[in-house]
């Protein structure tokens, strides 16, 4: 009898539990084959335009973590990931033929680099007859489920936020397999590289660092369950997510879910349990939030394609955006531009790779209406140094921090002196990452000069 083989390509999702791809390759075939590939161009490649190292060391390493926790988990459940490191359209594809497989299961993305590489790998399948199957469980709503077809995707965060929270459930997330069944066939499983075969050195954490990030499901599922229900954060009416320093204010999950360790359906299923325990909270709805519009990023993707990372944005907005000044950003990204704010928080960035949320509307700002830069020369040195770097996510951002985004009400321009003075009244954030400043007092540690008004 011909044994039925599936190979579960993982690419943005990589956990067990409420992987659909996997779930869905496991419902066909006899045999499923996981694989992780290590595509040469991400980690060892550059940026479009301006040729920063497409993963910089902190998101490098976040992802070899996860594939070792990805391993373990396979291991423990009679599996193993088979790992590989080069051209997922050849190295797939050569496993695909080593296996006979009947399909190549993955979740499917729809971005440019992204696309080209399913692509691909789908025409080289075709080529021996065999077939790619795609899933679409990576975000919070399913596309099928969204009460218009994406090309009629509401442009502003607020419109769509009411149509969907009105109309459209979100679906319960899938079980982790419990049990998956060895592979017949004898195949060299492959060793799961280092920083070192990236090119980097490898490196402690910086002991400033509010938050330090370790990958992989269960390091995701941890803080999942530490934020919600054993710190009592999320029971907090008035959140502190948009303070600058400390671990907890913000649910810090962001790493997780731009690889996929941690399901956005799991996230919102736990705070159903919160809220339906102890009523809607602030601490709560935040993370929500949070989720709601990384979703809406995603469908603007989707919506625009290419349009997002083109200077002018989707609608191709009029006027020039900044100047390709290598002097100014180089200031910028080493936190030396003198406005102490903005070079405490990107000095953070070189050193952890993480940025709250308001710091990052601040340095974006900056660099857009201050400095005059081009804005993409600031979203791919995110791309580069962030660890929980998400296509959609970053530049849906900066398209909206150079108001050539979707929606034009979102041109974000910030008094970063005022800014500074309102969420670090003490200093206590620029004090940590600019020591040297650290013997000025609270009226005057925010001073230097900004032209932004």
């Amino acid at each position: 009898m011909h044994t039925r083989r599936a190979i579960v390509w993982f690419r943005q999702d990589l956990r067990l539990h409420d992987n659909e791809a996997l779930t869905e390759a496991l419902a066909s075939a006899d045999e499923v084959a996981p694989v992780y590939v290590f595509d040469e161009r991400i980690f060892k490649g550059k940026t479009h335009f301006f040729g920063f190292p497409k993963a910089g060391k902190f998101r490098a390493r976040f992802i070899i973590e996860s594939i070792h926790g990805l391993r373990q988990s396979l291991q423990a459940r009679g599996s193993n990931l088979i790992v590989r490191v080069g051209k997922p359209e050849e190295e797939i594809f050569s496993l695909a033929k080593e296996l006979r497989s009947s399909w190549v299961f993955c979740n499917r993305e729809r971005t440019r680099d992204e696309e080209s590489v399913q692509d691909a790998l789908e025409k080289n399948l075709w080529s021996i007859g065999q077939e790619m199957r795609y899933s679409r469980g990576k975000l919070l709503y399913y596309t099928a489920d969204l009460p218009f077809p994406i090309q009629h995707t509401p442009d502003t965060f607020a419109q769509f936020r009411k149509e969907v929270e009105r109309y459209v459930p979100v679906r319960d997330p899938l079980p982790a397999p419990e049990k998956l069944a060895p592979l017949s066939v004898r195949l060299d499983a492959g060793d799961i590289p280092t920083l070192r075969d990236f090119r980097h050195e490898e490196f402690e954490p910086d002991g400033r660092a509010a938050l330090v990030f370790r990958g992989g499901e269960t390091e995701a599922l941890r803080r999942l369950r530490y934020y919600i229900w054993e710190s009592g954060l999320a029971s907090r009416d008035k959140p502190e997510r948009e303070a600058l320093a400390g671990g907890d204010y913000s649910a810090g999950l962001s790493p997780w879910l731009a690889q996929g360790c941690l399901s956005p359906k799991l996230v919102y299923r736990e705070l159903k349990r919160f809220e339906a325990e102890f009523g809607v909270k602030e601490g709560a709805n935040g993370i929500y939030n949070g989720l709601l519009r990384r979703d809406f990023y995603r469908f603007m993707a989707k919506k625009h394609g290419n349009g997002i990372f083109l200077r002018r944005g989707p609608h191709k907005a009029a006027g020039p955006q900044g100047a390709n000044d290598w002097e100014y950003l180089q200031n910028w990204m080493e936190g030396a531009t003198g406005m102490p704010l903005v070079d405490a928080a990107m000095r953070e960035l070189r050193h952890t790779g993480y940025l709250s949320g308001r710091c990052r509307l601040n340095v974006a700002s900056y660099l857009v209406n201050d400095l005059k830069v081009n804005w993409q020369m600031g979203a791919e040195y995110f791309e580069s140094v962030l660890i929980d770097y998400d296509v959609a996510s970053n530049w849906g951002n900066w398209n909206a921090a150079a108001g050539v985004g979707a929606d034009p009400r979102e041109n974000r321009c910030f008094n970063v002196l005022s800014q500074a003075q309102r969420y670090d009244p003490q200093g206590e954030y620029v004090k940590r990452w600019l020591p040297e400043l650290g013997d000025l007092p609270p009226d005057s540690i925010h001073l230097p000069q900004i032209t932004c008004q």
